[in-house]
C-alpha cells in the first residue's frame, strides 16, 4: 500500500473525571519529525506515544495534540487566595490611578489566570488508568490516519501513473519522426552550404560533405535516451503496482526521467521533436510536485 503523508484524526475517549481528546496531523516531510502539544499532567506519556508514532509512520511531520477535558457537572476548582490578594491589591493601585474605573466582579476576578485552578485530584483518572486511555487513543487515531493517508496515496499514484502513461504516448511516437527529421536535416545542412558556394561543389567536397554531416546527425541521435526513458517508465510502473515507502524512489526517478529528458531536448533536431521533449519535461515536474507527498 502507497502512503501519502498528508493526513488528519482526532479522537476522544470518556473516563470517570472527564474526556481524553487526541488529535493527530501529518503533512510532507523529508524525514520523520513528531513533535507534541500535551498538557503538563500528561507531558510523561510523550516518549511512548512518539515511539508508537515511530513505528507505524517512516515519513512526514507529524503534529500530536494531547489534553484532558474535565467534566463540566463534576468539575471542582480550587481557590488561590494569593493570586486573589494580588489581584485586588493591583485593582487599588489602577482605582488609584482611574477612579472612575468599574471594579472587578466576582466573574472577572475567577476568570483571572490562577486565580481559580482545578482540583487535579479529585478530577483526574489515576496516571496508570489514563496512561492505558491514552494509548489506546492513539492506537485508534493512528488507524484513522493511516486510512486517510493511504486513500489519498492511492489517489497520488494513480495521477502519477497517468502522466507516466501519457509520457510513454510521446516517446512512442517520438520514434516514427526520427528517420525524417534526420532526413531533413541533413538536407537542411546541404541547402545551406550550397548557399554559400554559388559555383556548386566538387566530388571531394561533396564527399567531406557527407561525412561531416553523418557525424553532426550521429550526435544528434537520441536513439539512446529513447531507450532509457522507456526503462525508467516501466520502473514507475513497477513501484507503482508495489507499495510501502515509495516517496523517495520516486523523487530519484523523476530525476533520471528529467536528465533524459534534457538530452533529448538538446538533440532534438526537428521543431517536433523539441516540442515532445518540452511536453516530456512538464509531465515529469507534475511527477515531481505529486511524489513529495507520498511517504
Amino acid at each position: 500500500m502507497i502512503y501519502s503523508m498528508t493526513g488528519y484524526a482526532a479522537c476522544i475517549r470518556e473516563t470517570d473525571g472527564g474526556s481524553l481528546h487526541l488529535e493527530i496531523k501529518s503533512v510532507n516531510n523529508r524525514f520523520l519529525d513528531v513533535s507534541f502539544r500535551i498538557t503538563d499532567t500528561l507531558r510523561a506519556l510523550e516518549a511512548v506515544l512518539r515511539g508508537k508514532i515511530a513505528a507505524r509512520i517512516q515519513r512526514g511531520k507529524v503534529e500530536c495534540r494531547l489534553f484532558f477535558n474535565r467534566g463540566g457537572s463534576d468539575r471542582t476548582g480550587v481557590l488561590n487566595e494569593a493570586a486573589l490578594r494580588e489581584l485586588g491589591e493591583l485593582e487599588t493601585r489602577i482605582r488609584a490611578v482611574l477612579p472612575d474605573a468599574k471594579p472587578f466582579s466576582v466573574a472577572e476576578a475567577l476568570a483571572f489566570t490562577g486565580v481559580l485552578g482545578a482540583d487535579e485530584e479529585s478530577a483526574m483518572p489515576d496516571s496508570a488508568t489514563l496512561q492505558g486511555v491514552a494509548l489506546a487513543l492513539l492506537d485508534q487515531a493512528l488507524d484513522e490516519l493511516l486510512a486517510s493517508r493511504a486513500r489519498e496515496g492511492e489517489k497520488l499514484m494513480q495521477m502519477i501513473l497517468e502522466r507516466g502513461f501519457r509520457m510513454r504516448e510521446i516517446v512512442e511516437g517520438i520514434v516514427p519522426l526520427l528517420p525524417a527529421a534526420e532526413a531533413e536535416f541533413l538536407a537542411y545542412l546541404r541547402q545551406r552550404v550550397s548557399a554559400l558556394m554559388p559555383g556548386g561543389m566538387n566530388e571531394s567536397f561533396e564527399n567531406r560533405l557527407l561525412q561531416e554531416t553523418t557525424l553532426l546527425a550521429a550526435k544528434g541521435d537520441v536513439a539512446e535516451e529513447i531507450s532509457r526513458l522507456k526503462i525508467h517508465l516501466d520502473e514507475l510502473e513497477r513501484i507503482g503496482r508495489g507499495g510501502g515507502a515509495v516517496g523517495k524512489r520516486l523523487d530519484f526517478l523523476t530525476q533520471e526521467l528529467n536528465r533524459e529528458a534534457n538530452t533529448l531536448a538538446s538533440k532534438a533536431v526537428s521543431t517536433d521533436i523539441n516540442q515532445a521533449a518540452l511536453e516530456l519535461k512538464l509531465l515529469i515536474e507534475q511527477i515531481r510536485e505529486q511524489a513529495q507527498n507520498i511517504e
